[in-house]
C-alpha cells in the first residue's frame, strides 16, 4: 500500500490514497492545505496544527490519520 507523509513541526499528515473515498471533506474544509491541483497536493506549513488535526479527525474513510513526532499515530 501507499503510503504519502507531509511534516509539520511536530506532526506528520499520512495519506493512504487507496483507501480514499474522495469525498473531498479535507478540500472543502481545509482548502489552504488540501488542494489537488497543486503538487504536493497536500501542504500542512499553510495552517495550524490544531486546524490540520481537526480536519483529519473528519476523514470519513481514515485515509488520513495524523502520527506525532514520539510516532505514535492518532
Amino acid at each position: 500500500m501507499e503510503i504519502y507523509e507531509y511534516s509539520k513541526e511536530e506532526i506528520t499528515i499520512i495519506w493512504k490514497p487507496q483507501i480514499c473515498q474522495h469525498a473531498g471533506i479535507c478540500v472543502h474544509t481545509l482548502s489552504k492545505v488540501y488542494n489537488p491541483k497543486q503538487r504536493p497536493w497536500i501542504r500542512p506549513e499553510n495552517a495550524s496544527i490544531q486546524e490540520i488535526m481537526d480536519q483529519v479527525a473528519k476523514c470519513p474513510s481514515q485515509a488520513l490519520s495524523i502520527k506525532n513526532k514520539n510516532s505514535k499515530q492518532v
